[in-house]
């Protein structure tokens, strides 16, 4: 049998390779990480559970002690779009996004205590779900019908994280979050011309392209009394290198940031059995060029005026949300805890902005989790969680401009998603 030490390495070189794709609940943010706290909402600013905490709160860290956590999620988004009153050939066509559509994801969490009041861990984490996968092309896009159309963000985090204990009841954190990323592209032939493109030939079909980066995330607990504690997390901006095959389709020359994101939190024991865990996380898509830029005005021929890959490049027109996390944990034994957790997120995507987001439906908004953790001994436990992100749509509202034929690009999206992780204590 392979030692633990082996079984951690080579979780975190699978993690690591297996950038996950189509992860697309809060945006393309997941809607949390580590399955514990995936079963409460994704709740944990303030209530640390395992040696994925840096990836919500790099604080939490220096609270769960030594550990290692490996998981994998099974993941299963169910995309559909629509083009409606369109007199460009692609009338009322009704669109199956997907070709591909179940993914694994991989996480991994590793910390050790340095002393009784600094800790020093690395969790593995990801973020996707600009992702389509059509079975078929998307006239407006490419009237090649041997050409699919889709695109397929993924994006993977490996987080070095030192915690402080500050005192019995306060602890601080940072990560150094180094980032990879994954694009491709294909079916968009109708763009990839001098006409619409600062680079043609940089647009579609150019097969999977990577970008490299990286930011920071801070973060704080506290304990205000024996039954309540408090949490603040803010991660910066993650700046990236470019997507070099890509740069006549994003703005900036192929430019792809991670945003900024903020969250607080509280939780709160009610019983010694029972935790309440709410948070409020904010993230600033707007201020990613490419995603947040609006498709712009279209002349009367079906050209952009903000031509792809310049710095004010026609986007996805993605908007800011705050998303909202509710869960609770109770233990009905001295070796089985049950969760249960509801996440709550406005969808980026305005109504006048669904046509480019035909390739990027991520309209998600509410999540019902559960969840629940086996004891298999003094040091082990086994965690498994349930997402079902419940069905959403997005009708567009003078979406496709006059220039491509007019009408309506309407998005549709449900998920669900199994999770299932080991952890031990050492």
């Amino acid at each position: 049998m392979p030692s633990k030490k082996k079984i951690a390495l080579a979780a975190a070189v699978a993690a690591a390779v297996m950038a996950p794709s189509a992860f697309a609940t809060n945006g393309y943010f997941a809607h949390g990480y580590g399955a514990k706290a995936q079963g409460m909402g994704g709740a944990g600013v303030a209530l640390s559970q395992d040696a994925l905490a840096a990836a919500t709160n790099p604080a939490g860290m220096a609270i769960v002690g030594n550990r290692t956590d490996i998981g994998v999620a099974l993941f299963m988004p169910n995309r559909n779009t629509e083009v409606a009153g369109n007199a460009a050939a692609a009338n009322n066509i009704k669109y199956d996004a997907n070709d591909e559509d179940t993914y694994f994801v991989p996480e991994f969490g590793y910390n050790r205590m340095l002393g009784q009041d600094m800790s020093f861990g690395v969790s593995v984490f990801g973020n996707g779900g600009m992702n389509t996968s059509y079975t078929r092309n998307i006239t407006l896009f490419s009237s090649d019908t041997g050409v699919k159309a889709g695109v397929d963000l993924s994006q993977l985090f490996v987080a070095p994280t030192l915690g402080w204990k500050l005192g019995d009841n306060q602890a601080i954190g940072v990560s150094l979050n180094l980032a990879y990323q994954r694009f491709a592209a294909s079916g968009l032939h109708n763009f990839d011309v001098a006409a619409q493109s600062s680079n043609p030939g940089y647009v579609t079909n150019k097969g999977y392209d990577t970008s490299t980066g990286y930011g920071f995330r801070v973060g704080w607990t506290g304990n205000v009394s024996q039954t309540v504690t408090l949490g603040a997390t803010y991660q910066t901006k993650t700046n990236m290198s470019k997507f070099e095959s890509y740069k006549g389709l994003f703005a900036e020359q192929g430019d792809f940031d991670i945003p900024a994101n903020a969250a607080v939190g509280i939780a709160v024991k009610p019983a010694a059995k029972t935790a309440i865990a709410f948070d409020i996380e904010k993230i600033w898509y707007s201020k990613v060029a490419a995603v947040g830029n609006p498709l712009g005005p279209v002349s009367g021929a079906g050209v952009l005026q903000n031509t792809l890959g310049t710095n004010n490049g026609a986007g996805f027109g993605w908007q800011d949300i705050t998303v909202y996390k509710l869960g609770v944990s109770h233990e009905i034994s001295g070796t089985v805890a049950l969760r249960a957790g509801w996440n709550h997120g406005e969808q980026p995507i305005p109504s006048s902005q669904t046509f480019f987001n035909l390739l990027a439906p991520g309209v998600i908004e509410d999540h019902l989790t559960m969840g629940a953790t086996w004891k298999l001994g003094k040091a082990e436990e086994l965690s498994v969680m349930f997402m079902h992100a419940f069905n959403n749509e997005v009708k567009g509202s003078g979406s496709i401009p006059t220039g491509f034929g007019g009408g309506e690009a309407n998005l549709e999206m449900d998920q669900n998603s199994f999770g299932l992780a080991y952890g031990w204590s050492f």
